[in-house]
Order: structure tokens, then C-alpha cells, then sequence
């Protein structure tokens, strides 16, 4: 249970390193630790944190030691929403692909459905604070993937971040099959309905926010999941973390999970999930924990209905 196949054929590593927040001067010590201590060999990155530049530069000392191989590691990234037209999808992923010191990436996302004017970083808001979208449609974007793949620069190409009825629109027209979706889950947002969908049209999924940020949560006055008494009761049952009960509940999904620590004693308690397994009662009793809350909250950010 530690890789899934993909429908490309490749194994991803089941859980991986998330690198969003991640501070660029945190990302030397933490990677560092993770791949050449705590045997992570997945690491999710993305133009928009801002410190793919710090990981590639960590990465190369990695590799110059002989220790981590290049071809030992599954390395994914995401397309920025001000690259979505076709002449700007190859130019980002040369960027990215430059700031990792890498010469291929084995997944590539398109990190949200929607387009926008204006550079990385830039989210162009107007005077009512709704997002200023470009006129770009999801097919000119995909097709500009595909040719990725085609061009050896990527192993697999996939989204982040899609619903159900975007996947659909999607899969009228691709040549290339996602390999993946990205989405956020965790026992307060399950989405079974989408899990089970991508999985039967052979779209693995990756979940990210897995373990909902609890310090982030606990100062913004949000539901912090692992305190959930059902999350602390099962941990309590299996002498295990909490953060590790919802990381084990997202394998026994087959599904990816990517929690992002710059600890060393979380990073190794986060893949050190394989050596227990939960009842089908408590895979039960966490998926009952559903909110349908999303603490990564677009809609409310850009002030369109993204995921309403």
C-alpha cells in the first residue's frame, strides 16, 4: 500500500511531502530530512509557493551525494492560473522545471479550473473584490499539457481542484487521460461521490490539507480535526498520533495524502502509517465526521462560485 499505479503505468508514492507554506528558508532542512532520513520519496510542489527555486537547490545536494537518486523520487508540480494559454503553458513548466534544477517532472497539474490576467502571484481582483478571469478555456490549456507529455518534459499530466462536472467537460475531449486529481480531503470534507467517480474512470486522487492545518486552524478560529473526540478516540485505540489516523483513513481510500511539516518528528510520523490498519467501523466512524467544510476556501477568496 505504499505506491498506487497510476493509469499511465508509473507508482506514486502514497504519501508524500506537501510543500505549500513552506517557508523557502525551511525547505533545505526539511527536505533534506525527509528524503534522506524519514524515506519520503514523493515531494509536491507548485509555482504559486514561491519556493520551488529553495527545493531545487535542495534537491541538487541531494542528488550530488549519491544517496537519493533523481529517478528514485516523484516530483510534481502545478501550472499557475496567469499561464493558462497555450503559449504560456511550455514557458511555465521551463520555469519550474529550471527553479527545481530538474530535466523532467513525473506529474504535472493544472492547479485550479479558471484562468486569469496578470503574473505569478498576481490574483487581479475588481472593485467589488470578484476575480478578473481571462477568457481561456480548460480545453486550449489541457491540449497545451498533452504536448508536455509528447515533448518528454513531463512523465504524466493531471488537475487540482476539479469537480465532477469539470472533469467530465474534460474527458469529452483529451487525448491524455488525468493521471490525477488533486482535491482537498480530510474527514470534515470527504467527498465520496468525487473520490469514487475519479477512481472509477481509472483518476487516481490526491488529497491535500489531509490533516486541515491545525495550527493555522486553531488562530483562525476554525474546526481543528485532529482534536475531533472521534480522530483522538480511534488514536487512542491504536496507540497511534491523531495526525496519523486521518493519514491512514486517506490510504485505506487509496487515495494520495501530502501533509506539509517542516518538523522532523511529524515528517517521520507522517509516513509511519503502514504498520496498523483501521476497522472498516472506523474508516466508518471518520467518514461520518462529514461537514463539507473546506478549509481552503476559493469562493470565498476570489468571490465566485468555485465550489458552490
Amino acid at each position: 500500500m505504499e505506491h498506487i499505479t497510476l493509469n499511465t503505468g508509473a507508482k506514486m508514492p502514497i504519501i508524500g511531502l506537501g510543500t505549500w507554506k513552506m517557508m523557502p528558508e525551511q525547505a533545505d532542512e526539511a527536505i533534506r530530512f525527509a528524503m534522506e532520513q524519514a524515506g519520503y520519496r514523493h515531494v509536491d510542489c507548485a509555482a504559486i509557493y514561491l519556493n520551488e527555486k529553495e527545493i531545487g537547490q535542495v534537491l541538487n545536494k541531494i542528488f550530488s551525494k549519491g544517496q537519493v537518486r533523481r529517478e528514485d523520487l516523484f516530483i510534481v508540480s502545478k501550472l499557475w492560473n496567469h499561464a493558462h494559454a497555450a503559449s504560456d503553458v511550455e514557458p511555465a513548466l521551463r520555469q519550474t522545471l529550471q527553479d527545481l534544477q530538474l530535466d523532467y517532472l513525473d506529474l504535472y497539474l493544472v492547479h485550479w479550473g479558471v484562468a486569469i490576467k496578470g503574473d505569478l502571484a498576481d490574483e487581479p481582483l475588481d472593485e467589488h473584490g470578484v476575480l478578473i478571469t481571462a477568457p481561456i478555456p480548460i480545453r486550449e490549456t489541457w491540449e497545451a499539457m498533452e504536448k508536455l507529455v509528447e515533448k518528454g518534459l513531463v512523465k504524466a499530466i493531471g488537475v487540482a481542484n476539479f469537480n465532477g462536472a469539470m472533469l467530465l467537460d474534460l474527458l469529452t475531449y483529451t487525448k491524455i487521460i488525468p493521471a490525477v486529481n488533486q482535491i482537498e480531503l480530510h474527514p470534515y470534507n470527504v467527498q465520496t461521490s468525487l473520490v469514487e467517480f475519479c477512481q472509477y474512470k481509472n483518476i487516481a486522487v490526491t488529497a491535500y490539507s489531509p490533516l486541515a492545518r491545525p495550527g493555522v486552524r486553531a488562530e483562525l478560529g476554525l474546526p481543528v480535526l485532529i482534536q475531533d473526540p472521534t480522530v483522538m478516540k480511534i488514536a487512542a485505540t491504536h496507540d497511534k498520533l491523531p495526525t496519523q489516523i486521518l493519514l491512514r483513513w486517506a490510504v485505506q481510500r487509496q487515495t494520495v495524502a501530502i501533509p506539509k511539516s517542516t518538523n522532523p518528528q511529524n515528517i517521520k510520523s507522517n509516513i509511519s502509517v503502514f504498520d496498523f490498519e483501521l476497522s472498516d467501523q472506523e474508516m466508518q466512524a471518520l467518514t461520518n465526521l462529514d461537514r463539507k467544510f473546506r478549509y481552503v476556501q476559493a469562493t470565498k477568496w476570489w468571490k465566485i462560485p468555485y465550489f458552490d
